[in-house]
């Protein structure tokens, strides 16, 4: 059994960029390439208190909104100045506060949109450009959400845009095969250090662990793990694909009603 660390070989040396990379998610993410030998630059609008590390080594940083597409342009060639070229690339960045549709200003949706769906394209178009003049191509990976796979009150522009961002990677792996693989990390419940945020206190968040399958929350390890296999060689056929993590997703309303 390979250790668990490193799951999958050929991920040594790595040129990897991870956007929202600097907390969180995507700090997991980073963390888990730096530990399986990767160079990891990540990225934010704002400059973090620490960058991501892992076994003595750190992630570069470089300041980039990739709402912006001459910055998603930047942060692309960056990496390939920084490393010599870019072999994948982690989309993360996104989110959205709570906000109800019937209140919500026209501008508060514009904004979920952009971030969610128009950003990671912004970046995916600024990889491909990279990738697709090196001999090997690169790996794409784009995180998504269940919140695009079923519906989402309170985060209707969220879920709408993610929806639409599950729908472009499967458009971009054949627009760019076969140099570039693009692929959907569809996480569901996972507990990082904004959870109360979305769960509430910690009886809360236990309480909607407790209605996973697996009866816990997925951790950004779990994320950085399926990201680690999108970027291996054993993954080399899978392009388009998304990769869900719910950990058994959520249970159907009408079993609980029933047994009311």
């Amino acid at each position: 059994m390979q250790p668990v660390d490193q799951p999958f070989p050929g991920l040594s040396g790595l040129r990897v960029i991870v956007t929202g990379g600097t907390r969180g998610i995507g700090a997991g993410i980073a963390c888990a390439f730096l530990r399986s030998g990767g160079h990891v630059l990540v990225c934010g609008r704002h400059e973090p208190g620490s960058l991501p590390a892992a076994d003595g080594r750190t992630a570069s940083f470089t300041f980039a909104d990739v709402r912006d597409p001459e910055q998603a342009r930047r942060l692309a060639e960056a990496g390939a100045d920084l490393f010599g070229g870019v072999d994948v690339v982690v989309s993360n960045a996104g989110g959205s506060p709570p906000a109800l549709a019937s209140a919500a200003s026209p501008r508060f949706h514009a904004k979920v949109i952009e971030l969610n769906l128009i950003a990671p394209l912004h970046v995916a178009q600024a990889a491909n450009a990279v990738m697709q003049e090196q001999p090997d191509g690169g790996s794409i990976i784009v995180i998504g959400s269940v919140s695009g796979t079923r519906p989402s009150p309170g985060t209707a522009a969220y879920g709408a845009a993610k929806a639409g961002l599950h729908h472009l990677v499967t458009s971009l792996a054949i627009e760019w095969a076969p140099k570039v693989r693009v692929n959907t990390v569809v996480p569901g419940f996972v507990a990082t250090e904004s959870s109360a945020g979305h769960y509430g206190d910690a009886d809360g968040a236990a309480a909607v662990a407790a209605t996973v399958p697996l009866r816990r929350m997925a951790t950004p390890d779990d994320v950085a793990d399926a990201c680690l296999f999108l970027a291996s060689p054993r993954s080399a056929y899978v392009s388009g694909a998304s990769l869900t993590l719910h950990g058994g997703g959520e249970p159907p309303a009408f079993l609980s009603a029933r047994a009311r």
